[in-house]
């Protein structure tokens, strides 16, 4: 339609039920011929995502102006279980257990929607939107994960709506008091529509919060086209839910929300699900985090699993070239989620290669076939690219790491990395090596004449180049390459490129070709040029050859270090460099790593395979596997934190357990001598905790003193089961029960298995320090945004649940007390402003109730020599100010430094 109506509707009209402005233009919205579907006339038209409002959550703001230079269609409602039943059951197989067909279909994972996505477009003989390799399901038949995952915005298909899309949708008639909520669900599943008028858009408010297309991005403050989200789902794959759910407050539910209580990443609960959206998007725009916008992106292909699997290690990074930016892009698959970062520098970025021990790469301003100048810098492999060091020199390209006999580190590089075809121009040339230790370079040292860019072998007998001719020198027997050697050529002669020298002491070097003879003899049948892969042996004789897939050819082909593979690109018939694969010799196998525009040069370092004891017993496939693909914030966490009570397990003296509040709330490096380690993980569920209390701290507990849990009197409720969470990260938890969870001895290995296992993401590791401890910001409690998430009134069963979970906590009291070893219970503080509701806190019980569970805690803590109750919370009635707050019911490190204080006071106190 194109008109520019900007909607001003300020808190208090009939469209709108919260603080927020809702800005963004007129869209007729029309029934679509397709069934079920509405047509979004939006060229033209814009919408405004996220809001600038202080209160809200970060990856909420700043607000971002999205506009569309297209039209779409939307369903009209959520897909209701029997829409999904009816598709889903023949077709994988999986059917919902739904109170009524006419309800939203919930309990689906992402992957469920676009699989059922998918199904709808191939029922009506459109293509699909969205492709992959495999499917993953668990034990109900959900997806739980498509390895290979792609969405392709070009096909006209049924596919799940962007945010933006989402929002300029809902936007023309929003109004979350006329919705499903809170206040009128009876905190159940409604059948759709039921709160809609004849021909609008039904339940995007309320009823059941969505699934939309996007990865979790942040915004920034500027316009985009087309905008379809981040290009991945970074650290821990978030996704995006719209729209609120039955169990929301309507005066919490805004369109600028994009979240859930609990971090959203892209398995399942029973109030989320999904509506449909069909187009194709022209001209799509990703952003990533680091605020740049672009058409073209990098898909990872193969998932952590994937690569253990081909590489024997989780422990594995990718470096490359993004040739549309010219910056250094990269993978750490160590850290379990599959995300592409990219270091923006306004350096070109040619042969990155990384360091022996992962941690670094190294990569030149100029590449192999090109004279002229080039630079030489190092950096750590890191998204910021930190400590960043220049080699003071002339000319230097194309590094290659090397540790020599001695443990020194060294980078040898090459003077010039132009055509080595002129013998005397290629004579001009050097190749030269230099130390570099903590994070300097050391003095250069010239090696030999000739620019040997392909590498020095392992004993210094060989070295090799590959820029028009394979040229090697070859050291005089008893001698090295830097002493006493000859120059020759290998391969007839022939034209080659791409030439490295195997990093395994095998000597092989690795190199393509143009389809010359010497090749096609050996293969036995003629081929293009780089449609081979071909290895000689030290001797220059050819021993091997892998076509590249039908429709491509190699390029870029460097070797893995100390395996038997090779990471290449792959060109199409056009010459763009899509695709960077993994090669493996031993059976002439591929791995597709990644898809892109233009990738080049691709690194790959693995950790060197740790082989166990031939005497161990340990299944190295369950032992200290605690986690696997596709997890849940929680479970990554408590994978962390195993590690760390698995590593410290001789020091510590203070277990603390509990929730976020604890998690946030003490910090154990404050107090060194206390050797506390932090055991805290986001989502409230006693019986978690104390299961881990029972079978991990009070078994291992010769050098414990104390125990220190959160109690949540608002969330020790029945209504989640956290644990059963947890214990589904990994079939690490169930080979630790049936090891009677190790307390009689830790057998040897066990610890490396821990450590070596399915890691959580790097970011998310290394925000813990080695205690367990964290640093949250300071956001104040939240005065103008306090919000009750459950009724302040519990039922009866609620408060029986609280009771039981009360007695739970004795158990634990009473086992320990055996020990001699005390528990403290600590009650965190949440924002003081609770006083002015009818609700102990953020998740309920009701406030003339609190009292007296409080009061059962304390004569509790009379009675029992071994419990200690720290009510710091108070009724609110507490000392912890706005600084010292992280949120309404967290602490802030500032909170954590007083909270922290006053735990080792009573600590210091006991016996």
């Amino acid at each position: 339609m194109g008109r520019l109506l900007i909607l001003l509707l300020l808190c208090g009209l009939a469209a709108c039920s919260n603080s927020e402005y809702i800005t963004q233009s007129e869209a007729d919205i029309k029934e679509d011929s397709l069934p079920g579907m509405m047509r979004v006339s939006a060229t033209n038209a814009f919408v405004v995502l996220g809001t600038d409002a202080e209160q809200a959550r970060p990856d909420e703001r700043p607000s971002m102006r999205v506009t569309f230079s297209y039209d779409f269609s939307i369903g009209r409602h959520e897909v209701t279980c029997g829409e999904f039943n009816a598709l889903m059951k023949p077709s994988v197989g999986l059917v919902l257990d739904c109170r009524s067909d006419d309800v939203p279909a919930t309990n689906v994972t992402f992957y469920d929607a676009v699989l059922f996505a998918n199904e709808r477009s191939k029922s009506e003989g459109f293509d699909t939107a969205y492709t992959y390799y495999s499917m993953k399901f668990d034990g109900e038949g959900h997806c739980t994960n498509l390895e290979g995952f792609a969405y392709h915005p070009e096909f006209d298909a049924y596919r799940i709506p962007t945010e933006a899309e989402w929002v300029l949708a809902a936007g023309q008639k929003w109004n979350p008091q006329k919705a499903w909520t809170a206040e009128n669900s009876g905190y159940r599943l409604h059948s759709v529509c039921g709160k809609s008028e004849a021909g609008d858009l039904c339940d995007m408010a309320g009823n059941a919060l969505e699934w939309v297309n996007d990865w979790l991005g942040h915004y920034r403050d500027k316009t985009i086209e087309n905008y379809v989200g981040a290009p991945d789902g970074g650290v821990i794959g978030q996704r995006v839910v719209k729209g609120g759910s039955y169990r929301n407050q309507a005066a919490s539910i805004t369109l600028y929300g994009r979240g859930d209580v609990y971090t959203v990443t892209s398995t399942r609960t029973d109030y989320v699900g999904f509506r449909l959206a069909f187009g194709h998007i022209p001209d799509p725009q990703w952003m990533g985090d680091d605020g740049n916008v672009s058409e073209s992106r990098i898909l990872g292909k193969a998932q952590a699993s994937t690569i253990r699997a081909v590489t024997g290690t989780y422990k594995v990074k990718l470096a490359l070239r993004n040739d549309v930016s010219g910056n250094l892009a990269f993978v750490d698959y160590s850290g379990g989620v599959l995300s592409v970062k990219e270091i923006e520098d306004t350096l070109e970025v040619f042969h990155p290669e990384i360091s022996p021990n992962g941690v670094r790469v190294a990569f030149s301003t100029g590449y192999e076939g090109i004279s002229g100048k080039s630079s030489l810098y190092v950096r750590d492999l890191n998204l910021v690219g930190t400590n960043l060091v220049k080699l003071d020199v002339e000319n230097a390209a194309i590094p290659r790491w090397r540790v020599l006999e001695n443990g020194d580190t060294v980078i040898v590089y090459v003077t010039d990395a132009g055509n080595n075809s002129d013998e005397s121009a290629f004579k001009s040339t050097s190749t030269w090596q230099v130390r570099f230790a903590n994070g300097a370079f050391g003095k250069p040292e010239k090696l030999f004449d000739g620019a040997y860019h392909g590498g020095i072998s392992e004993d210094n007998s060989l070295a090799v180049s590959g820029a028009r001719l394979l040229r090697v020198r070859v050291a005089d027997s008893g001698s090295t390459v830097a002493s006493k050697a000859r120059d020759t050529v290998w391969y007839d002669g022939e034209q080659a490129c791409n030439a490295a020298i195997a990093k395994d002491g095998s000597k092989r070097t690795l190199f393509l070709d143009f389809g010359g003879q010497a090749g096609r003899k050996f293969v036995g049948e003629e081929y293009g040029t780089h449609e081979r892969l071909l290895v000689v042996d030290s001797t220059g004789k050819l021993v091997q050859s892998v076509a590249a897939p039908a429709g491509y050819s190699f390029d870029h082909t460097e070797w893995v270090p100390g395996r038997n593979q090779i990471v290449a690109t792959l060109a199409n018939v056009g010459g763009a460099h899509q695709k960077i694969v993994l090669v493996n010799l031993s059976d002439s196998s591929f791995t597709d790593l990644l898809e892109g525009t233009e990738l080049w040069h691709p690194s790959m370092w693995a950790k060197p395979i740790v082989v166990p004891d031939a005497d161990s017993d340990l299944d190295l496939d369950s032992a200290g596997v605690y986690l696997m693909e596709n997890h849940e914030l929680e479970q990554g966490r408590f994978r962390i934190k195993l590690e760390k009570f698995w590593k410290r397990l001789g020091t510590t003296k203070v277990f603390l357990s509990g929730s976020s509040r604890m998690e946030m709330g003490v910090h154990p490096d404050l107090y060194p001598e206390w050797e506390m380690l932090n055991f805290g993980v986001t989502g409230i569920d006693p019986a978690r905790d104390h299961y881990f209390i029972k079978n991990y701290a009070l078994n291992h507990s010769e050098n414990l003193k104390a125990i220190a849990v959160s109690i949540d009197l608002d969330g020790w409720h029945c209504y989640e089961d956290h644990l059963a969470l947890v214990l589904l990260g990994g079939p690490g938890y169930q080979y630790d029960s049936n090891h009677d969870f190790w307390k009689d001895s830790i057998p040897k290995g066990f610890v490396d298995a821990v450590e070596n296992s399915f890691p959580a993401s790097a970011e998310e590791t290394n925000s813990f320090t080695d205690r367990g401890g964290l640093y949250p910001p300071s956001r104040g409690w939240g005065a103008d945004a306090i919000e009750v998430l459950m009724d302040s009134v519990f039922s009866e069963k609620e408060n029986a649940c609280l009771d039981a979970r009360m007695e739970d906590l004795m158990e634990i009291v009473d086992i320990a007390s055996e020990k001699g070893i005390y528990v403290i219970g600590i009650i965190f503080p949440q924002a003081p402003q609770y006083k002015n509701t009818g609700s102990f806190g953020l998740y309920g019980l009701q406030r003339s109730v609190a009292p007296k569970k409080i009061a059962r805690l304390d004569s509790l803590a009379k009675a029992k020599p071994y419990f200690v109750l720290m009510d710091e919370n108070k009724m609110g009635n507490h000392d912890y100010t706005d600084e010292m707050a992280q949120n309404r019911d967290h602490l802030s490190y500032q909170g954590a430094i007083q909270m922290t204080s006053r735990l080792v006071s009573v600590l210091e106190s006991l016996k």
